[in-house]
């Protein structure tokens, strides 16, 4: 999202809201024997449960906690998927079996590919027990490369067991989640449409479906999709997800539509036709920018709205702090606008990062690294917020990245103006002591595993470090 401007309005006994982490929504940590720990910005790390709290960041060993309440959102229960991903993952069976043909398959943390071999010599003679054996090791392995974020490699177990038993329906809803999870939407619905031809009464199947055909923009296709999922079963994800999609096909009735290399966009009928245009010759611009910096491209074209500014108020529900939305479509207010000015740009090429980080590392990005990132893509500096970052610090204590991971949206104004430009010191300090390709492999690293932990790989410091460096950097470069 685009966040507001700083200026030197800073307050700094506001600023410090986020130091002591009060301004973030806590979390509730739900332990086995019914203890409720609050914490912010809870994740699972290398069999631990992590939280930041006033003290610190403190864990927990991940075998005594039940499940985590995320602000007001579906419990998750680590093992599972996060609360972003509910709305993707079929629901299946467990991800791993407690089986033989499953612990033959994994064990001592790796998958025994000379077993798989074994089996599906078996297998060539058509024997019905060894075919289903060679599917069974086949998925297991699937999952465990799925559970490490190895979706490349997790489609291509998948596309094996399919060879074996092509009509499987689990087999074709979870290779569909994982080409969802690569943002490769069309190729999602050719799985999809295999599954609704096997599995015609399939909830999850119009589940997946409904979230392919919403992120291809096609809204109308994603409503009757989730629909008919919710009419063969009831599930407050699909819930939630229709009611948005309803809210954007009654916005979007009278809306134009123009299309690019890259992008779908959609614009009222009584805004300026030279606007679009001229927007999309920018996003163009913005995108061979981006892709030659990250060095990727998304799969599939990008959806971008413009609006009025009421129409975006209405639709986005956004804080009135947030001057642009990126929650898998651009969507921008241009009330009164003819042609893209100057700050249009800036907005664009920093939503348009989103989308790029979003689609990189699977979704895995923290929101500090997210807008720091967008922030300097548009080409922002730290300038004159660097003294009330310096100072802040100096008398309140370090603000935690870790305290920065989540969710932004129910920041207080002041708060998110500190958030923002802490983010964009830190990217900074980043790019500027290491430059971009590093950057590059640290989104590369969120893929298989924690920020930190991807933090320590690739730049040798930890969250702390990475802190007090920015702080150096801030006080070398504007401070002298």
């Amino acid at each position: 999202m685009c966040g507001i401007q700083f200026g030197r309005g800073f307050l700094l006994a506001t600023m410090a809201i986020l130091v002591s982490a009060g301004g973030a929504n806590a979390d509730t940590i739900v332990l086995k024997n019914g203890r409720r720990i609050s914490g912010f910005q809870v994740v699972e790390e290398m069999g631990k449960v992590a939280y930041e709290t006033s003290a610190g960041r403190l864990t927990l060993p991940k075998s005594i906690v039940d499940h985590v309440e995320y602000d007001g959102m579906v419990p998750q229960e680590f093992g599972k998927s996060s609360p972003i991903e509910l709305l993707l993952t079929p629901k299946t069976e467990a991800a791993l079996a407690d089986d033989e043909i499953t612990r033959a398959t994994v064990h001592d943390g790796a998958i025994d590919r000379g077993y798989i071999a074994k089996l599906e010599n078996e297998a060539r003679n058509g024997q019905t027990v060894a075919l289903e054996r060679v599917v069974r090791a086949h998925y297991a392995a699937a999952q465990f490369e799925a559970a490490h974020n190895n979706y490349e490699q997790a489609i291509a177990q998948e596309r094996s067991a399919l060879s074996y038993a092509p009509d499987r329906l689990k087999l074709l809803t979870e290779i569909a989640y994982l080409h969802l999870r690569r943002s490769e939407y069309k190729t999602a619905l050719e799985y999809l449409d295999r599954a609704k031809r096997v599995g015609p009464h399939s909830p999850d199947v119009a589940k997946l479906a409904g979230w392919a055909y919403y992120r291809l923009n096609k809204i109308t296709q994603a409503v009757a999709e989730w629909k008919r999922a919710l009419a063969l079963r009831p599930d407050v994800e699909v819930q939630a997800a229709l009611e948005k999609a309803e809210r954007d096909a009654e916005a979007e009735e009278k809306f134009r539509e123009n299309v690019s290399t890259h992008f779908i966009l959609l614009y009222h009928g009584g805004a300026e036709p030279g606007l679009a245009h001229d927007v999309l010759r920018t996003l163009e611009t913005h995108f061979s920018a981006i892709e030659s910096t990250l060095h990727f491209a998304p799969p599939e074209s990008i959806g971008v709205v413009l609006y009025t500014e009421q129409a975006f108020a209405d639709i986005t529900r956004a804080p009135n702090w947030v001057g642009a939305l990126n929650d898998g479509r651009i969507r921008v207010p241009v009330q009164g606008l003819t042609s893209v000015s100057s700050e249009l740009s800036r907005i664009l090429k920093h939503e348009l990062t989103h989308s790029f980080i979003q689609q990189k590392t699977r979704g895995h990005c923290p929101t500090w690294l997210q807008e720091g990132l967008a922030q300097w893509m548009e080409g922002k500096r730290s300038g004159e917020n660097a003294y009330a970052i310096v100072k802040v610090s100096e008398e309140n204590g370090k603000a935690p990245l870790g305290a920065l991971e989540g969710s932004w949206m129910n920041l207080p104004t002041e708060a998110a103006r500190f958030a923002y430009a802490w983010a964009l010191a830190v990217i900074e300090y980043l790019v500027q002591t290491n430059g971009t390709g590093d950057i590059e492999r640290l989104l590369d690293g969120l893929v298989n595993g924690s920020t930190e932990a991807a933090c320590r790989e690739v730049f040798r410091m930890d969250y702390n470090e990475i802190a007090q460096a920015t702080l150096v950097y801030l006080r070398r470069t504007y401070l002298r």
